[in-house]
């Protein structure tokens, strides 16, 4: 690691203290970075990347609500403006209890990233609350995102901030927020993404997360000659990434055997088909129900609670060729990804942001196996959320198949790409140095010709 890393790195420890995500975050970035400083010193001159590091703007806000038995809550929400060098913010909202400042610095800086991979112009930001929607009615929920877009819509717009889904908010959450907004500003625009069919959204939205990270899981497979027929395949998480991720690898030939969610995870050795994903997609989204119920259900499945003793994730230890992380940030550790290296995993492709510890991704890079950063993998959803964008401000809807196709050519750009930068700069075949680089010469670029503000 040069002087420069090192000292940059101590430097946002020292004014970010106890934000362990956003101190690894921007370590993963400067360390892939370091050689792009030494061709190109201008960068470094200019302070491109503490700048990126500093956040534009942080908005942090109470907010006040009624539950159903007359009791007044208070949550705090927040906003992360982190840059708008190429275009509007453009990022998620998270309704959990462990949102926090740092959370939520490093979900928006990936985001930086990750939106400018995607080829389309949007600047990066993230949101939330520490508000826990699991178990509450529709009435408190929707209480709650009045409650909260009765401070955040005068922070937002179609050309300057542009939220989004993330954990916690799903398309009741943004139909919540969207009536709110368009009640305050008495206007209908494309203030969010998301949207329903309906009023505004896109086909193929709900799906693009999971799509995407399959589409580039068949990039990189391709690369060796190979795609995902036949290939056995872990999956975290039962959410929305994690359920399109399912149904797409199905789609592709491949057989999906677990799911988890907070509680424990299933191992399904016959494989998750489409019949069985449906009771899966009915018991999250309708019913909200837990992932233990499968077992019950469906006869030769083994449900494994969580063992909080244990130093890693026994989903991540079964024999597989391909992985998908869909769940949330660090779930993959050093001895989890050492478990997925010695079980044959050789493919692993990010559906959640940054699920992998840096000792996680040190055993990938060193075994030399297919992985996909979150910011490259997983930008399928972001980049569908700015095709609603321009949807939206064309006052039209493309059909299912237009936006797919554009998904998918958005996802083969993105992965050449880290190819191309991975190989320019001496690391081929490291997707992880490719999608920084490649991420951060296009807002560095824009940001020198803006000068300094």
């Amino acid at each position: 690691m040069s002087d420069y890393v090192k000292d940059l790195i101590a430097e946002v420890k020292a004014k970010n203290p106890a934000q362990p995500e956003f101190h690894q975050a921007v370590q993963e970035v400067a360390e892939s970075l370091a050689i792009v400083f030494e061709r190109h010193p201008e960068y470094r001159t200019a302070k491109i990347l503490e700048r990126i590091i500093e956040p534009e703007r942080i908005i942090t806000f109470r907010v006040p609500w009624v539950d159903d038995q007359g009791e007044i809550q208070i949550n705090r929400g927040y906003r992360i403006e982190m840059n708008s060098a190429i275009g509007p913010y453009k990022g998620g909202l998270r309704f959990h209890p462990s949102v926090t400042l740092g959370i939520l610095k490093f979900l928006a800086f990936e985001q930086v990233f990750k939106n400018s991979l995607t080829t389309l112009p949007m600047g990066g930001g993230k949101g939330g609350s520490d508000f826990d929607p699991k178990g509450k009615s529709d009435l408190k929920i929707m209480r709650f995102c009045q409650a909260f877009m009765s401070e955040l819509f005068r922070h937002i717009g179609p050309d300057t901030d542009v939220p989004a889904g993330d954990i916690g908010v799903g398309g009741r959450e943004i139909g919540f927020l969207f009536g709110q907004y368009k009640k305050l500003r008495n206007e209908f625009t494309g203030v969010l993404t998301g949207k329903g069919l309906n009023w505004g959204g896109s086909l193929i939205r709900p799906e693009a997360t999971g799509y995407g990270s399959v589409y580039f899981a068949s990039e990189m497979l391709n690369t060796k000659g190979k795609n995902l027929q036949g290939k056995v395949c872990l999956v975290s998480g039962s959410g929305n990434v994690a359920q399109y991720t399912v149904e797409k690898i199905n789609e592709l030939g491949g057989k999906v055997v677990t799911l988890s969610d907070s509680n424990g995870y299933i191992y399904d050795e016959k494989g998750i088909d489409k019949q069985k994903l449906a009771f899966v997609m009915e018991l999250k989204n309708v019913r909200r129900g837990r992932m233990q119920e499968y077992v019950d259900k469906f006869k030769g499945s083994v449900y494994t609670p969580v063992d909080p003793k244990l130093d890693y994730n026994p989903l991540w230890n079964h024999k597989a060729e391909c992985a998908f992380p869909s769940a949330t940030q660090n779930e993959i550790n050093g001895k989890d990804a050492q478990n997925l290296v010695k079980n044959g995993v050789y493919v692993v492709s990010e559906g959640a942001n940054m699920p992998t510890t840096l000792d996680g991704v040190k055993v990938f890079l060193d075994a030399k196996i297919l992985y996909g950063p979150g910011k490259a993998a997983n930008a399928g959803g972001v980049a569908t959320s700015g095709l609603e964008m321009t949807q939206n401000s064309m006052r039209l809807n493309w059909t299912r198949e237009e936006v797919d196709t554009r998904l998918r050519m958005i996802m083969h750009s993105i992965h050449t790409s880290c190819v191309q930068m991975a190989d320019r700069f001496g690391t081929p075949g490291n997707y992880v140095t490719g999608a920084n680089i490649a991420g951060f010469l296009k807002v560095a670029d824009a940001m020198m010709d803006q000068g300094v503000v």
